[in-house]
């Protein structure tokens, strides 16, 4: 239950407390016509040094709003008169970044729903710690300090972004083929932007008035594919009741981009090969040629290479296609891009959302920047989505990272510690924390001699033994560990004066 007055938890903050400096002119102002709520915020947020202000009601909220400005609104939902969603829209209109956190008894989906539509910072449930409660309050004060420092305003992007030398590489080479009819192949790894890539160099050509086309090789079964290249006539095989156009036809004038072209069919590739050494193909159960005045751009995240070694790919046709090869780098290669585009499509799914956009904290983009992200610029796209509508505050933490992403996986038993290890470096780097080996090495240490020395009942002779240590290593770093005082719960056996009493 909600801690009521009398609750002995909660007597110290009556007397004895020192309250500290207020941290903000701003008070936070807490809402709810139940008086014992009101008085456990107001201690709380007094002992913690938080300039506070409460009200009984809505409506006495919303007429001082009116010459007032708080910091963070906490307001119940059900109240006499006026509710805490109403409050919620009003305070929205006229600030809107305030954080506004709504708290209820009467937790339900619909009033979660509710809430977050309206835009609250956060939704809070009773009964409630009156401990989280404050450091939510806390974090909502520094984000609304952020939001009054320093606003983010939107900027226009670029076609495709990216600052590292390697993706300035990509940018001379599609300028230098900007004006080029050359084919082009892009290799890169599964989400880099290969089809962006594609697509800017369409743009940049004098073909860019007339259509681009892209088609993944990969995503349609074979017997269907050369239909979907190349058309087909009426009565060419049975379902065909019209005549259809290919994706070469509707790329008259254009580009064709062939995605995955390292899964193509080997009898496609045969087909393809035609085309791109004289001009001509047939529609499927066509007679008369159709001349192609078409761009090819091929595109695979596979080595051809080894493909035609293997014998799965035609290795005229891999010539033909190499004309000029444009590789992409993986997300890894580019690291000082992470943040860019971190940012970047934060705002995109805000826009797309039609939401207000968060930010990410410096933690939070170190963290990022240390990732492998093996799905690449892709998965980072689709990481940032996720966060835009599941990440409960204006400013991202490295809490807010889905599980996955922060490494809570379930790991296989024999890596769980070594995952755990990884873990905790990871989040010690992307605080920017110093002398990591040393303190992690030191409580690794000190873990292992702890279970060693509980494992032999406190005998060091038999416990440097198990660990493989001498014995006076094991009775150094005892010393130098301080693990006299957390000797293992155990009768220590006498050892010749080296037991820990």
């Amino acid at each position: 239950m909600y801690p009521a007055i009398d609750n002995p938890r909660y007597q110290h903050f009556s007397a004895g407390f020192v309250q500290r400096a207020p941290m903000s002119l701003n008070p936070v102002w807490i809402v709810d016509d139940d008086r014992s709520i009101r008085w456990v915020f107001e201690k709380a947020l007094a002992r913690e040094g938080i300039a506070h202000r409460t009200f009984e009601s809505a409506q006495d909220a919303l007429r001082a709003l009116a010459t007032e400005t708080p910091r963070v609104v906490v307001s119940d939902i059900r109240m006499p008169g006026e509710s805490g969603l109403t409050l919620l829209q009003k305070v929205r209109e006229k600030h809107a970044t305030l954080p506004v956190i709504i708290m209820t008894a009467y937790s339900d989906l619909g009033n979660a729903v509710t809430a977050f539509q309206g835009g609250a910072y956060e939704y809070l449930p009773k009964p409630f710690d009156v401990d989280d409660a404050v450091e939510l309050i806390r974090r909502s004060m520094n984000e609304s300090q952020a939001d009054q420092a320093a606003p983010e305003t939107p900027e226009a992007a670029p076609e495709i972004l990216g600052q590292a030398p390697s993706m300035q590489n990509v940018f001379r080479a599609i300028g230098r083929l900007a004006q080029s009819n050359a084919t082009v192949l892009i290799t890169g790894e599964s989400g880099t932007g290969k089809e962006l890539v594609a697509s800017a160099l369409h743009r940049h050509s004098p073909r860019a008035k007339q259509p681009f086309i892209a088609i993944n090789t990969a995503a349609i079964p074979k017997e269907l594919l050369e239909s979907e290249l190349f058309g087909h006539e009426r009565g060419a095989f049975t379902g065909a009741q019209t005549t259809r156009r290919g994706r070469f036809e509707q790329a008259e004038g254009g580009t064709l981009f062939l995605d995955e072209i390292g899964d193509m069919p080997a009898e496609l590739q045969t087909r393809l090969l035609r085309v791109l050494s004289d001009g001509n193909y047939y529609r499927v159960g066509g007679h008369q040629p159709i001349k192609a005045n078409v761009r090819v751009i091929a595109a695979t995240h596979q080595d051809l290479e080894a493909r035609v070694k293997q014998g799965m790919f035609r290795e005229d046709l891999f010539h033909r296609l190499n004309v000029i090869r444009l590789r992409l780098p993986s997300l890894r290669e580019r690291r000082e891009d992470i943040p860019l585009l971190a940012r970047h499509f934060l705002r995109k799914s805000a826009a797309e959302l039609s939401v207000e956009s968060k930010r990410f904290s410096e933690g939070v983009l170190k963290y990022l920047t240390a990732m492998e992200f093996p799905g690449n610029v892709r998965q980072l796209e689709n990481l940032c989505h996720w966060l835009t509508v599941m990440a409960p505050a204006a400013q991202i933490e490295i809490e807010d990272l889905p599980p996955e992403v922060r490494g809570d996986a379930p790991a296989a038993p024999d890596q769980n510690w070594v995952s755990a290890l990884e873990r905790e470096a990871q989040v010690r780097l992307a605080r920017g924390e110093t002398r990591i080996m040393d303190e992690l090495t030191n409580q690794f240490e000190k873990a292992l001699i702890l279970r060693a020395l509980a494992q032999t009942g406190g005998r060091r002779i038999e416990a440097a033994h198990l660990l493989g240590i001498g014995r006076n290593t094991l009775t150094r770093k005892v010393q130098e560990l301080g693990i006299d005082d957390h000797a293992p719960n155990s009768n220590p056996v006498n050892d010749g004066g080296n037991t820990l009493a």
